[in-house]
Parts: structure tokens; C-alpha cells; sequence
């Protein structure tokens, strides 16, 4: 049998998968936020900036939630621990190792380095947690960060002595232990996830700021930070964690790589000009996304019984009945039991395809 469904619909029309333009979207954000935020460091210090926009994350969805009146968000035991990891390596353990590489060594060869973390979350989801993939997926990614290195150094990277460069890439590595034990929650609420790490990561980076002798900017500036950090850090993180959900941690790492190209192209619209480090990046990260986005992965596989709670549609993995009749294509979201099925179809390793190869 092979059937397509928004969830796992034909690499044909990937770009209609709701995780492919999450994590478009997502990079898109976050990209945009970078030559924004470069604005506000004229008048904001570097630690200032990175608590007042995980600040920015965290108090604008806790607001979305309060104004939506959200259910609230109950947590099994076992769905604890990867939530507490994700929020000790991304929201403590990374800005402190990446305070201390920056405050230490040049900035363009930092900027080089922070591509490690679309690596280190690629090769983690592959290699540790068993995300599958093949020979295309892994050019793929190669072509988008060798995109984002030639973006990031344009012209030539000074690291400086190796300590400060090992604390980088170390902070990389705990930002991709934070993607990979998000994806494990990823069926949680986006909107509340997001909003929980804002509001661990923004307290600790103003402390460290405050820490380096940083003082509070213009009330003018503050506000700016708090509206981009919430675009750039709390929508951009809710659209990822969706991303996760439909393709999988290593694909949505690689697609999100992409961010530094739309960051590069907001600044040429500000007045940058345009220059063949960027043509270059362009193209080799469009390659990249083309590999991933004409991925075919088929082959029979079965589904162990399973009771979870999530936004779907009536697709090929979810036939059940309601009290109340739903419209075909319609989403919705409750508790729902999937029961086993072995079948054959195109899939990405979404939520409802993590079986082993």
C-alpha cells in the first residue's frame, strides 16, 4: 500500500508537509532576527541583548497562552527528565560555555563555529538516538552547513587559542542535546515548551550579563529586544518543535541551517551589499534543501499499539471513531489510540515513524 497524507505526504509535494514549512518558516525567523538584533548592540551589551530576547520568548507566549486560555500542560514523570535536560544543556549549560568561548576570541571565528550546533544535532539524532537516514540526506545537510560556513567567514575566521573555541563548540553540542530530548516531548504543547525555556534561558542570561557588569538600556531598546526575541526566539522555537514532530530532528536541524542565508538577505534589504560569499551560500544551501526535499524513504514497517494526544487528521494512521462527526481534512486534537498496523508508504521519521532500520 502507498498512500500520501499531510503527515507523510509523496516527496513530490514536500513542501506541503506540515513540518518542512515549519522549519522554513522557523529559519526564516530566526534568520531575520540576527541583523535586527545587530541594530540593538550599538546601544545593548551582547548579554544584555541574549537574556532581554529569551525574555522577550518566554513572557510573549506565556502571554499567547493566558490570552487563549490554553489548557493546562500536565507532564508523565518519565516526559520530565528530557524536558529538564532540554533546559539545563540549551538554556544554562549553552549560553554559559558560549559566554565563555565569546569573551575570549575573535568574533568571526565564533561565528564560524556556531554552525557545529545544526552538526552536532544531526549527528546526535543519527548516531545516538537512531533517526534514520540515508547517503542524499547526509550530502544534504553537508551542502547546507558547507552554505553556512562560507556565509559565516567570508573572509578568513580567527579562532585564537583553542580553550575559548572548545567552549563554543561545546555549547553547540548542548544546544543539540537540547533538539534531540525536545523531540521526545515534541507531541507537548509547542506554545508551552517554548515558553518554559524562555523563562529559564532569559533569567540566566541577564544574570550572566549583570554577572559581567552589564546595566539595563533604554526602555526603548528594552521593548525592541523583548518584540524581536519573541519572533525570533519564541515563534521561531514553537514552529521547530512542530518541524520535529513531521520530520524528524536531524531534518529540521538542516533546514533550520539555513537561517544565516535569510539573516544575510534582510541585512542586503537594510543596505548590506550583495556579495559572492552569499551568491555561493545560496546556492549550495538551495542544493541542500533540494536533496532533502526529493528524499524517498519506503519500505514496510509496523506500528506497536499507542495512546497519545496530538493535533491529526483523519490519515491512514488515524481511523477512529468520534462522538461527534469530524470533517475529512479537518485537524484536531485529543487522546486517540493508534492500534497495530504493518504497511508500506513514503514517511519521514515523524512521530508516528521512529522504528528502527
Amino acid at each position: 500500500m502507498n498512500t500520501s497524507s499531510p503527515e507523510n505526504g509523496s516527496r513530490a509535494g514536500a513542501l506541503a508537509n506540515r513540518g518542512v514549512q515549519a522549519a522554513l518558516v522557523s529559519a526564516v525567523l530566526f534568520g531575520a532576527g540576527t541583523p535586527l538584533a545587530k541594530i540593538l548592540l550599538g546601544e545593548v551589551s551582547p548579554w544584555m541583548l541574549a537574556g532581554l530576547l529569551y525574555c522577550g520568548s518566554g513572557i510573549g507566549l506565556g502571554l499567547i497562552r493566558v490570552v487563549r486560555r490554553s489548557p493546562r500542560v500536565r507532564l508523565s514523570r518519565a516526559e520530565w527528565v528530557p524536558l529538564s535536560g532540554a533546559i539545563l544543556f540549551g538554556g544554562i549549560f549553552g549560553p554559559v560555555l558560549l559566554m565563555l568561548g565569546l569573551s575570549n576570541m575573535p568574533a568571526s571565528g565564533a561565528s564560524l563555529l556556531l554552525n557545529a550546533e545544526g552538526v552536532f544535532t544531526a549527528l546526535l539524532a543519527w548516531f545516538v538516538f537512531k533517526e534514520n537516514f540515508d547517503r542524499r540526506i547526509a550530502l544534504g545537510m553537508l551542502a547546507i552547513v558547507a552554505g553556512a560556513v562560507i556565509l559565516s567567514a567570508p573572509g578568513g575566521a580567527n579562532f585564537g587559542s583553542a580553550w575559548p573555541s572548545l567552549a563554543i563548540l561545546g555549547a553547540c553540542l548542548c544546544w543539540g542535546l537540547d533538539n534531540n530530548l525536545t523531540r521526545k516531548i515534541a507531541l507537548t504543547d509547542a506554545t508551552w515548551l517554548a515558553a518554559v525555556k524562555g523563562s529559564v534561558a532569559g533569567p540566566v542570561n541577564l544574570a550572566l550579563a549583570f554577572l559581567l557588569g552589564a546595566h539595563l538600556p533604554a526602555a526603548g531598546n528594552i521593548a525592541a529586544a523583548l518584540v524581536v526575541g519573541f519572533f525570533a526566539y519564541g515563534i521561531s522555537l514553537v514552529l521547530f518543535i512542530v518541524a520535529m514532530r513531521h520530520v524528524g530532528t536531524a531534518r529540521a536541524g538542516a533546514y533550520f541551517s539555513i537561517a544565516p542565508f535569510f539573516g544575510a538577505v534582510l541585512a542586503i534589504i537594510l543596505g548590506d551589499a550583495v556579495t559572492w560569499p552569499l551568491v555561493i551560500a545560496g546556492f549550495l544551501m538551495a542544493v541542500g534543501i533540494w536533496l532533502h526535499l526529493t528524499e524517498r524513504h519506503e519500505h514496510e514497517h509496523t506500528h506497536e499499539p499507542i495512546t497519545h494526544d496530538h493535533w491529526h487528521t483523519h490519515d491512514e494512521h488515524h481511523q477512529h471513531d468520534h462522538a461527534e462527526p469530524v470533517s475529512p481534512g479537518t485537524w484536531h486534537k485529543h487522546e486517540h489510540t493508534h492500534q497495530a498496523i504493518t504497511h508500506t508508504h513514503e514517511h519521514y521519521p515523524d512521530m508516528h515513524h521512529r522504528h528502527e532500520h
